[in-house]
């Protein structure tokens, strides 16, 4: 069992914020927003939907 991590582009605004909070480092920037690119290693913590300001992160049980 594991997560699933999705980002709504037309929210994100590219801060950067949840690659920094992000302990297992799911997201990496790519062209100016946030991509989770490594969304098998999501432990589920929400950190990132905390920290996003733009409510641009979603985080759900697989």
């Amino acid at each position: 069992m594991g997560w699933n991590v999705s980002v709504d582009q037309d929210k994100c605004v590219g801060c950067g914020e949840c690659v920094d909070v992000c302990p297992a480092q799911v997201y990496e920037m790519k062209d100016g927003k946030s991509d989770p690119a490594n969304y098998e290693e999501c432990l589920g913590c929400e950190s990132c939907v905390e920290v996003c300001s733009q409510e641009a992160i979603t985080v759900t049980e697989e």
